[in-house]
């Protein structure tokens, strides 16, 4: 092979590859550096090193702190409600049934639609005096719920509208993986007297285990990266009930120009979620 031919792919692969590094990696070099520096300007123009004092100043506030608490409970309740809802409705979609395409037409739905979109639509739904549900609500019988506006009804109603839009995407995928599952595999297994749940659980999960494991991690980052539901619908409210970081980490830089405890805030949920998702790996590897 001659030498220049060596050199063709990565010249297919160096318009990607530089795309990668502008909008992947130098933000991620520029926020960390932003952490170190405060947000006023000295008299010669530069930034002022500050060095830790804005993550000192994230421990020392209630407000972060009770961030990173919602967002937690937030991850630890959709995370998995999502991989399990998505994996019933995939063995569901997977199934031999008269008027199966339609159901696999209709499960995927949400998914053409913008997340913001949808969010909007769930929020008019939801209202509480004019919207949809409550006046279906009131139809049968039932008093009228605040959702939205409840500090105890905000942050299950933002899961169930998340997973809305993130349950069928995420069927997909697991749907892929259960229909690359060898059909004989599964043949043996009922031959040798396994029943329905025991071929699932079984032989189908342990084959399944590494596009689980894909779907938990993708899943875990895109939520404790969540931004435009809260954004769009509670404004972190009410009472800070659904104030996730990633919007809280928005509302410093963009709303009170705080940029370096905004940064230093982003900071730390790139950390939390590399720890996150070190363990789902342990805890998920493939047995040999």
């Amino acid at each position: 092979m001659a030498r220049s031919e060596r050199w063709t792919p990565y010249l297919f692969l160096l318009p990607a590859l530089v795309l990668l590094v502008m909008w992947r990696y130098v933000p991620i070099v520029s926020g960390l550096r932003e952490s170190f520096y405060s947000n006023g300007l000295s008299l010669t123009g530069a930034k002022e090193y500050v060095g830790l004092e804005n993550f000192r100043r994230l421990g020392d506030d209630p407000v972060f702190w009770q961030s990173l608490r919602v967002t937690l409970l937030f991850n630890l309740i959709v995370n998995p409600l999502q991989v399990a809802l998505a994996l019933a409705l995939a063995v569901l979609a997977n199934q031999r049934l008269r008027g199966i395409s339609v159901f696999r037409t209709v499960l995927l739905l949400p998914v053409a639609i913008s997340i913001n979109i949808t969010s909007l639509a769930w929020g008019l739904a939801l209202d509480t005096n004019y919207g949809l549900v409550n006046g279906l609500l009131e139809a049968v019988g039932f008093e009228r719920q605040p959702f939205l506006r409840s500090v105890d009804q905000a942050l299950p109603t933002l899961i169930g509208i998340v997973s809305w839009i993130g349950v069928p995407f995420w069927t997909l995928f697991l749907l892929a993986g259960l229909q690359s599952i060898p059909h004989e595999v599964l043949e043996a297994a009922r031959l040798d007297g396994a029943t329905r749940a025991q071929a699932f659980w079984q032989v189908t999960v342990p084959l399944m285990r590494r596009t689980i494991a894909f779907v938990l991690v993708s899943d875990t980052v895109v939520n404790f990266t969540l931004f435009a539901p809260p954004y769009l619908l509670t404004r972190g409210g009410p009472q800070e009930s659904t104030n996730l970081m990633m919007y809280e980490a928005w509302q410093r830089g963009f709303v009170y120009g705080d940029l370096g405890a905004s940064a230093a805030m982003v900071l730390v949920i790139l950390a939390l979620t590399m720890v996150v998702v070190a363990v789902q790996f342990a805890v998920l590897r493939p047995q040999h």
